[in-house]
């Protein structure tokens, strides 16, 4: 390598290099190349190489800065094996790009592009645009303006004061959609419009997204009979520039669910309507923050696990809790192997889990107790 050390390598347009995660007892970096849609995991040590090869630096300058941080220099077999691995996949901007992987490359699942379901009669998808990102940039252009903290500051604060007066007038609104349940016509309605709310709720993931430079790669309907969805793809959500814009990317669909329902709530306040269009606001309410509320549950594959996920910094968080709390409690040596920081991330997403099943068992059967007693007291 000594006839190379003035090479200065640069990564290809369109490959991304993520932000550390701890998956399992490690922590990761992803890349992923744009063009192939293929996606991988490196090391530390390597994501600190790989992320500085933009043309500018020479073998020999990375050499040096990675033996300033790491105490120790790369020989030419290091050199080689990830020049090598770079080259092969074609992540260099003097190699061809490759459409696949090498088989033996080590993938991450998690990061890798799902392949599109078979459609059936009963279960499939469609795309719904051919160019969804560009769909997303006419929305961004539209409404984006929504997303400055001049606006949704006090949208945010409407939101709140929304939920404050259902909460204080849950015992009613339970009894309310009780009764929405009761009336064929007034259900379908209510219906329509929860699945509308789910739709601007996918969309909003994809603007937020834009707004933050990611790209959409898909817009469409997803069925599973009788449920059919709308589901809107960010291709690079994981290598969106920070953590609080990947939290903010999954938060919006919620918000955009609670969003939705401010009209409907001023009339429910204000406007002089009769007893069934009212109880029937009533439902909506409920039912519609019922949905908004549970995308927030931090279990997989929800937009509140995604949330959690990334406020711990960890990539497939579910999976890897469960197998350190497996060793944990049988206590396996390997257990100890964790490094600190991973024993507190997944020992703490274990146990809040358990915690957030216990409040929902505990307020269904509040619920149940309260439909019970009122239908008594009837």
């Amino acid at each position: 390598m000594t006839a190379e050390v003035e090479y200065r390598p640069a990564l290809r347009a369109g490959v991304l290099v993520s932000d550390p995660f701890l998956r399992g007892p490690a922590t990761v970096h992803l890349i992923k190349d744009t063009a192939g849609g293929q996606s991988f995991k490196v090391g530390v040590k390597e994501s600190f190489l790989i992320s500085r090869m933009d043309g500018s630096r020479t073998l020999g300058q990375l050499g040096e800065a990675y033996a300033r941080e790491y105490g120790r220099r790369l020989g030419d077999a290091n050199w080689g094996q990830l020049l090598g691995m770079l080259g092969t996949r074609g992540l260099l901007a003097d190699s061809a790009p490759t459409a696949a992987a090498p088989a033996t490359a080590a993938t991450d699942p998690a990061a890798a592009p799902e392949a599109p379901p078979p459609r059936r009669l009963l279960s499939g998808s469609i795309r719904l645009v051919a160019d969804a990102d560009a769909t997303t940039a006419r929305l961004h252009r539209a409404v984006g303006f929504l997303l400055h903290p001049v606006c949704m500051v006090p949208l945010l604060a409407a939101v709140l004061a929304m939920e404050t007066v259902l909460a204080l007038r849950l015992g009613d609104a339970v009894l309310a959609a009780r009764d929405l349940f009761l009336n064929p016509v007034l259900l379908a309605a209510t219906g329509v419009l929860l699945w509308l709310s789910t739709a601007l709720h996918e969309l909003a993931h994809g603007v937020v997204a834009r707004h933050f430079g990611g790209r959409v790669g898909e817009i469409g309907l997803r069925w599973r009979l009788p449920v059919v969805i709308m589901y809107c793809t960010v291709d690079n959500y994981l290598y969106l520039r920070t953590r609080w814009h990947r939290i903010a990317t999954a938060v919006a669909g919620a918000v955009m669910n609670l969003l939705f329902l401010l009209p409907f709530c001023a009339l429910w306040l204000w406007a002089p309507l009769d007893a069934a269009t009212h109880d029937a606001l009533t439902g909506l309410l409920l039912l519609g923050s019922v949905q908004a509320f549970a995308m927030l549950v931090p279990l997989p594959p929800l937009d509140g696990y995604k949330i959690v996920s990334q406020w711990a910094g960890a990539t497939e968080l579910a999976s890897s809790s469960r197998d350190f709390l497996r060793l944990a409690v049988r206590r396996d040596p390997a257990a100890a192997g964790y490094p600190g920081r991973a024993r507190t991330v997944y020992t703490a997403y274990g146990l809040g889990t358990l915690l957030v099943l216990g409040v929902l068992a505990a307020s269904a059967a509040a619920l149940v107790h309260h439909l019970l007693t009122a239908a008594r007291a009837a």
